[in-house]
Parts: structure tokens; sequence; C-alpha cells
């Protein structure tokens, strides 16, 4: 519980009214009566304009600089919240920070159940690392962090505020480019991970696609790198490897998730967990929904939607490509469905043509939808409602179908401003199609 009326790192004016929370929150929408509310500034409206709004839904307390009934009152609720995060942080025995252009929410979701850690949630902004250091912290179990950023200096931002025993980096590649410049650009900025507060030790480790860009740090994955899977096999059924001699099963799986394994089990090994406890936990391991979440049935559909990079794209196209059909018998086609992927700044176009001539070699039927519709598939729409019509018109049994965009992908032109309809619903209607009666 976390409780306001306890020594606080930080100056505050408690009300007498102030009650222990469970949870933090700077979304009032969020608040009620386990959850306190945090007044944040935000881009275009201060939280303070929602304490009323967080009390009435029954917050124990509200962190803030006005003079309210149960106020936590401070002169600056950030501030605050960040030293609050940087003490509760502390009292974890280990954690873990985890970077990358591509795969940073899988590597988090094995690490953790490799390490039985607490980890972070689907949102990785500083507020929602802060509120999840304060709510974990004190667990006595190891935490994992998803550290993204997007602009030059974020990284240190971070890191002054999580601290990470461990850095870890998956991959470098081409994003967020509007606001980082170059991949040069990028591994500098994420490379940031790899050295800690002032240059402080931390326990360095990156994925064997971005050594190249970290020359002497301990890499990991399979081939020629420091710590290596061995004996990787990757089928429509899973991946399986063994590693220091112990047997991997990871249903419905590819090679980025057999990697995010791998790793896994590196820093169990490390840690002092038994590799064997690590390795069956890791078979359970379920990602968010849109990160390669494989669908089976009469035809199999993978939901990879929630975001995409030129280099989450590739490796989602490898995997596709491992694909002999969902029927089995190889009959199948393999078909991709690319959208639009943000913030690639002016080589944009050049970077949607290099992934939709590698969706050309990988898939056997592929699509693109919107702006680089022509670049990313053979068969292009301007919109998603085309695009549907057109691809549950060609669908069939036995086919594997890869969904994968940038999230903000919308409708129409029009209504991109006022909605963020991603491709999410092009694998709702592909699903609500094969799960519907079989046609003759």
């Amino acid at each position: 519980m976390l409780d306001p009326h306890l020594p606080l790192p930080f100056p505050a004016a408690v009300h007498p009214e102030a009650r222990a929370a469970r949870r933090l929150t700077w979304d009032s929408r969020e608040a009620g009566p386990d959850v306190a509310f945090v007044a944040l500034p935000g881009e275009r409206m201060h939280g303070n304009a929602f304490v009323e709004r967080a009390l009435a839904a029954g917050a124990p307390f509200v962190l803030t600089d006005l003079d309210m009934p149960r106020a936590v009152r401070v002169a600056d609720a950030q501030a605050a919240l960040f030293a609050w995060a940087r003490a509760e942080r502390g009292r974890a025995p280990l954690v873990v920070g985890v970077t990358g252009s591509a795969g940073k929410t899988t590597a988090k979701s094995y690490v953790a159940a490799a390490l039985d850690a607490l980890f972070m949630p689907v949102f990785n902004t500083m507020p929602a690392i802060a509120c999840f250091l304060i709510e974990s912290g004190g667990a006595g179990r190891p935490l994992v962090v998803e550290m993204g950023i997007d602009r030059v200096g974020e990284m240190a931002e971070l890191v002054d505020l999580v601290r990470p025993d461990v850095g870890v980096i998956t991959t470098i590649g081409p994003a967020h480019l509007e606001q980082l410049g170059s991949i040069e650009g990028i591994a500098r900025e994420k490379g940031v991970i790899l050295h800690g507060v002032d240059g402080g030790p931390v326990r360095a480790l990156v994925g064997a696609q971005a050594a190249a860009f970290y020359p002497g740090v301990d890499r990991y994955g399979f081939g020629d790198v420091t710590f290596a899977g061995e004996d990787l096999r990757v089928t429509p059924e899973g991946a399986s490897f063994s590693f220091a001699g112990v047997p991997v099963s990871l249903p419905l799986a590819s090679t980025v998730q057999a990697e995010a394994a791998v790793l896994g089990l590196v820093l169990a090994r490390e840690a002092g967990v038994d590799v064997a406890d690590a390795a069956s936990r890791l078979a359970g391991v379920s990602v968010p929904g849109g990160r390669y979440r494989v669908h089976r049935g009469r035809f199999t559909v993978i939901d990879d939607a929630y975001n995409a990079s030129p280099v989450a794209v590739r490796a989602a196209l490898d995997a596709l490509s491992g694909w002999a059909g969902a029927d089995g018998d190889g009959a199948g086609r393999r078909i991709s469905v690319l959208g639009r992927m943000l913030e690639l700044g002016p080589t944009e176009r050049a970077l949607h043509a290099e992934v939709g001539a590698y969706a050309r070699e990988r898939a056997d039927v592929s699509f693109g939808v919107g702006a680089f519709a022509a670049e990313l598939g053979e068969r292009a729409f301007a919109t998603v409602p085309e695009l549907v019509g057109a691809l549950l018109a060609e669908v069939r049994d036995g086919d594997v179908v890869l969904v994968k965009a940038s999230r903000g992908i919308s409708w129409t032109p029009e209504r991109r401003a006022q909605e963020g309809v991603g491709l999410d619903v092009v694998v709702s209607a592909l699903l609500e199609a094969r799960d519907g009666p079989t046609s003759a």
C-alpha cells in the first residue's frame, strides 16, 4: 500500500483525510477508491483541472500543488513523483532496463518470466515508469522496465529515473528518425542505457542484430554471440532450442521470441535462478495483443499490428516465410498486409519501398494500405475499408495472413486527425470471417 502518512522522499503537506492507495495514475478516468491521482502537466491541460473529478471518484489522495481535500500538497507534482520513484526503485533487488528499435515488449515479457519478475505494463512513458517503480519497488522481486525513446536526451532522463542494474538493447534500426536524425543517432541515444548514471556500472547486453553498433559489449541470441542458444528450430508450431543443456520450447513463437528467451535465460542464470525453472516459465509467456500473436484456424492470422519499424517488419516477414500454410500440408499461401510506418523522416518513401520489396520476396501475396500502399504491396489500397473488402475476398482456407503497421493508420485521410483506427480492425475482420460458416 502507498500510505502518504508514512515518511515521503519529498516535502509535502498531507491532508488528514488522505488514505493509502494500491496504485497511482495520472489519468483521472482511472482514479478510484484504490487508485490515487497525480496531477501532472500535459501538452494541452494540467492535471490540476481533473483533481475534483478524481476526488469525486473516490481517489484515496491526490498529489498536487492545490490545497484540496485528501491532497498530498507539493510544490511540483511531477518532481515529487519522480523523487518517490527513485526512492522506491532503490528497494528493488534487481532492475532490468530494455530498449531497442523493435522487440522491447517481447524481450521484457520473456525476461520477466525467466526471472519471475514484475514488469512494466504496455505504456512506457516517464510517468508510467515512475508509477510502476513506486508500486513495485518494495515488492522484493526483480523489476523489468521497457525504456522507449523518441527524442534526443530522453534515454538519459530515463536512466536517471530507472537506474537499471542491467541495460539491454534488442535491435537498432530506422525508427523515430524525425527526432533522432539517423541510425547512428538512434544507436548513440539508446546506447546510454549501457552506461548508467554518470557512467556507473551496468551489466550490458545487446541482441545479435544490434551488436555491430556496440563493439565489445556481450551479445545474446544464436550463432556468433557471447551467449547463444543452440539447435534452434522454428516451425508453425513454435520455436525450440537448448540453453546450457536445458531444452526450451516456445509455442507459436518465432526467432524473435526465441532470442528474447535466450536473453531471459542468460539473466536468470546470472541471478542464480534455476535455468530449468526459468525455461518452464518461458513456455507460458503471452505478449500483449498486436505483438506477434498467432490465431490458428481454418486460416491463420498473425496479429502484429500494434506498431512497426523497418527492422520489426522484416523480422515479422521472416517469421511469415517459415509458415507452409495453416492446414499443415503446404497448400496455404503466405499473405502480408502492411501499412505505413510512422516517424521515418525524409527517407520514408525509400524505406517503405525496401520493406515492400522484402515483403514480395517473403510472402506469396502482398497487400499495402495507406500513403505508401504501392511501395508496400503488389495489391495497393488507399483506405482500410477498401483493403478489408479485397482481403476477405482473397483469403482462403490454409492461408497464413500477417498484419503489421504503425498505430495511427486510419480509415480515411479525413478521419486520421480525429481517431487513430489502426490495422487491428483488419485483424478483427479476418477473425470474424474465419470463425464464420465455412464456404461450400
